[in-house]
Order: structure tokens, then sequence, then C-alpha cells
């Protein structure tokens, strides 16, 4: 009975695993067709006139995913760095620091998680026009490099650390800063792993942020940017499939790199100590 029960897990699974994969490798398959191939019945998955033009229409025409790319390459991977070493910074604070108020600190901190990040949007217009960083690429990525999940998740992590280790290591004249650095950093690879591939893939896809905070066309995201392409292409579906793709394409690469780290880094983030 187990024996059937796992390989009808496995099917199960296997079953959802196609639904979720489903919408991507269609709009993969459609960004190489001809226009009359998109909605052709029955469907072909691999076309019998493929073509490139729809990719080369995106990387060299005249909204070029380029420096589309390139701004959201330097806002998602310095507001990645920054949240994920801050985050730690915090977290072994909050975990290993005996100071008086810190678990209601903590606490208050976790209560950010529960405000919308619509509502704030305005005090946050109101701050960056005054401190003149409106409209540039530091309104996104000053408010990117904190980041309360990453706080909890790292804290839960350190939490799980016995202490014999730290304090053994402060008997032979270790100071918080060393334990952080050499011992604690190092054993938390994996979720520290795991949290730079949540973080990355947030301010990647970040669309809402970057719409109201960017006005100017060079600084657009590749989410604006691909929505930039839907607008002035309204019919071209073998275009915004190809777009659709190019901005997928560093999702995947993280993944992969990453995939190793997040299972552990998880399950680790998920036990209190």
């Amino acid at each position: 009975m187990p024996t059937v029960r796992k390989l009808l897990t496995t099917v199960v699974m296997f079953v959802f695993a196609l639904l979720m994969i489903y919408p991507f490798l269609w709009m993969i398959s459609t960004s190489f067709k001809q226009p009359f191939e998109v909605f052709e019945y029955p469907f072909q998955w691999i076309s019998d006139h493929p073509t490139l033009k729809y990719h080369e229409k995106v990387w060299t025409g005249p909204a070029s995913f380029i420096h589309y790319y390139l701004n959201s390459l330097k806002i998602s991977s310095i507001s990645t760095v920054g949240a994920v070493f801050l985050a730690a910074v915090a977290a072994y604070g909050f975990s290993r620091i005996e100071f008086k108020g810190r678990d209601t600190l903590f606490l208050i901190y976790l209560v950010a998680m529960m405000i919308p990040n619509q509502i704030i949007f305005v005090p946050k217009f109101i701050l960056f026009n005054e401190l003149g960083i409106y409209n540039t690429h530091l309104a996104l990525i000053l408010p990117g490099i904190f980041t309360v999940l990453g706080v909890f998740m790292l804290r839960q992590f350190f939490l799980a650390v016995p202490k014999d280790i730290s304090e053994s290591a402060m008997l032979d004249g270790a100071g918080h800063f060393g334990i952080f650095l050499r011992m604690m950093l190092p054993m938390a690879k994996p979720s520290l792993a795991t949290l730079a591939i949540i973080d990355f893939s947030w301010h990647w896809n970040d669309f809402e942020n970057a719409l109201v905070f960017l006005l100017d066309e060079k600084l657009y995201t590749v989410p604006l940017g691909l929505q930039n392409f839907v607008l002035e292409n309204s019919v071209d579906y073998n275009g915004m499939m190809a777009a659709a793709t190019a901005g997928m394409i560093p999702m995947i690469v993280v993944f992969l790199l990453g995939q190793r780290f997040i299972v552990e880094g998880l399950a680790s983030s998920a036990v209190k100590g």
C-alpha cells in the first residue's frame, strides 16, 4: 500500500507540474511561430515555419530590451546583495545578542509584513521627492535593501544553531563581528542563497514600484519595457510571447544556479530553536 500511495502521489504531482509548465511551453512555442499559426487547431508545439524574427525584434527593434535588461540587472543585483547582507546582520542581532526589548522590537518589525505596499506609496513618493531621488533607480534600490521576510528567515536559521558554538568562540576571544563573519555566515549559505533567489526574483518582477517611481523611459526595467512592448504591439502575439520569454530568462538562470539550496534553506529556516 505505501508503494501504491507513493506512486499515486507522484502521478498527481506530475500532472500538476504539467499544468503549471504548460503556459510557459506555449509561450516559448508561440514566440517561434508565424502569426497564422498562433491560433491554429489542432495546436502544434513545433512550427512548420519556425522563425527568429520576433526575438530579433525584441532585442534589436526600436524598443530594444537591452537597456531594460541592464536597468533590471543593476537594480536587482544591488538590492539583492544589500538585502541579504543587512538581513543577515539584523537576524544575527535578533537571535544572538541579548538586549532589553529585543523580542518586542522583533515583533513590531514583523508587523511591517502585514502592511500592504500600496498604502505607503504616497509617503514614499513625498519622501523620495524631498530627497531628490524620485525618478532615479535609488527610489527602487534603497527600499529594496530592507527585507522583513529575509530577517525572519535568517533569524530562524540562527536560532537553530546551538549557542554552545558561539559561546565557545567567545571564550577563545572572538567577538560578535568575528563570530558572525567566520562562523554564522558560512553555515548559513543555503539560507542566504535561498533568500538571494527569492529577493532577486521579487526585484526583477517588481512592476508597481517601477511604475510609480520611474518616469524616464531610459530608466525603465523589464516589466515596464514589457508593458510598453505590449501596448505598442497589441496584435503582435508572437512578438509579445518573444518579449515575455526574454523577460523570463534571468529567472530560469538564477533558479538553475541556486535550486540545490532552496529546499535545504527553506527547511532549515522553518526549524525553530
